[in-house]
C-alpha cells in the first residue's frame, strides 16, 4: 500500500509539471498571422458583391448613405454611392497599394497620394483603407497572440499587430480579436504613441452570404461615446470570382458589372 502511495504521489508530480508544458505547446501552435489572414478572408472572401447601408451619427445631426461594393482578392474593390440623390455616382476605387475616388458633379476621377488613403472617407469614422478592406494589416506588420477568452461556445484569440521596419503605415499598433470560426469582433488602432485611436466592433452576427458574418459594424473614435459611424449591410453574396472590368475607372464612373 505504501509503494502504491509513493508511485500515485509520483504520477501525480508528473502530471501537473507536464501540464504548463503541454498548454505552452498548444499556444505555440497556433499561428497568429493564420489567423489575421483566415480573419481577412473571412470577411472579404475570394470574391464579393454588398449593398450597404453607413449611418453618420454626430451629437446634433446624423446623416445616412447607401452604397454598393464589389470586392476580389486581397486587395481590390469598388464603391459606388447609391442614395442620397446628391452623392449618387460618388466612388472609389482601389487596386493594389492604389487608390482613385470619382465625383460625378464635377465628373473627374483623382487618384489620391498615399498620405490621403488614411483619411476620413465621406467625413465617416471610416478611412478610405478601412472602407476599401485594406490588405496593409496582412503585408505590414508583425502579429503576436496575448491570450485568450471564452466566449459561450467560442474561443477569442487576442492579437497585437505591430509595424515592420520601415512599413508605410500611419497606425503604430492594431489589436483584434479573432473568434475561433474566423469572425474579427473587433478591431483598434492606435497612433505611433500607442494611444488608442479609434474602434472597430461586430454586432448582430449571423448567416450572411452563406457565411456567419456580422451584419452591423460600428467605427468610434476612443472617447466620443456620442459619435460614431455604423456600417449595416443588407444584402451580401460572396463569389469565385468577379471579371477584371468590375475594378477598372470605367466601372468607378459607370458602375461594377
Amino acid at each position: 500500500m505504501k509503494h502504491g502511495r509513493i508511485l500515485g504521489m509520483i504520477c501525480l508530480i508528473f502530471t501537473v509539471l507536464a501540464a504548463p508544458t503541454s498548454l505552452f505547446a498548444a499556444s505555440a501552435a497556433i499561428d497568429p498571422a493564420a489567423l489575421v489572414a483566415a480573419g481577412f478572408d473571412h470577411y472579404r472572401g475570394t470574391a464579393s458583391i454588398s449593398r450597404v447601408e453607413m449611418r453618420i451619427q454626430r451629437p446634433t445631426w446624423q446623416r445616412t448613405m447607401r452604397m454598393q461594393a464589389w470586392t476580389r482578392g486581397t486587395s481590390e474593390s469598388l464603391i459606388r454611392i447609391t442614395a442620397p440623390a446628391k452623392d449618387v455616382g460618388n466612388g472609389t476605387l482601389k487596386r493594389g497599394k492604389e487608390m482613385w475616388t470619382y465625383n460625378p458633379k464635377v465628373n473627374r476621377v483623382l487618384k489620391l497620394p498615399p498620405a490621403l488613403m488614411s483619411q476620413s472617407w465621406m467625413g465617416s469614422d471610416f478611412s478610405n483603407n478601412d472602407l476599401a478592406k485594406s490588405d496593409s494589416i496582412l503585408n505590414d506588420y508583425v502579429h503576436t497572440l496575448t491570450g485568450t477568452e471564452n466566449q459561450g461556445e467560442h474561443t477569442i484569440y487576442r492579437i497585437e499587430s505591430t509595424p515592420k521596419a520601415d512599413a508605410p503605415v500611419v497606425w503604430g499598433l492594431q489589436r483584434l480579436r479573432i473568434r475561433d470560426d474566423h469572425v474579427i469582433l473587433s478591431q483598434e488602432f492606435f497612433d505611433e504613441e500607442l494611444v488608442s485611436v479609434k474602434k472597430m466592433t461586430a454586432h448582430e452576427i449571423q448567416l450572411m452570404g452563406g457565411r456567419i458574418f456580422p451584419k452591423v459594424w460600428k467605427m468610434r473614435e476612443t472617447g466620443k461615446t456620442e459619435q460614431y459611424t455604423q456600417l449595416t449591410y443588407l444584402e451580401l453574396t460572396f463569389q469565385d470570382t468577379l471579371p477584371d472590368r468590375t475594378f477598372t475607372r470605367n466601372a468607378l464612373i459607370h458602375g461594377g458589372r
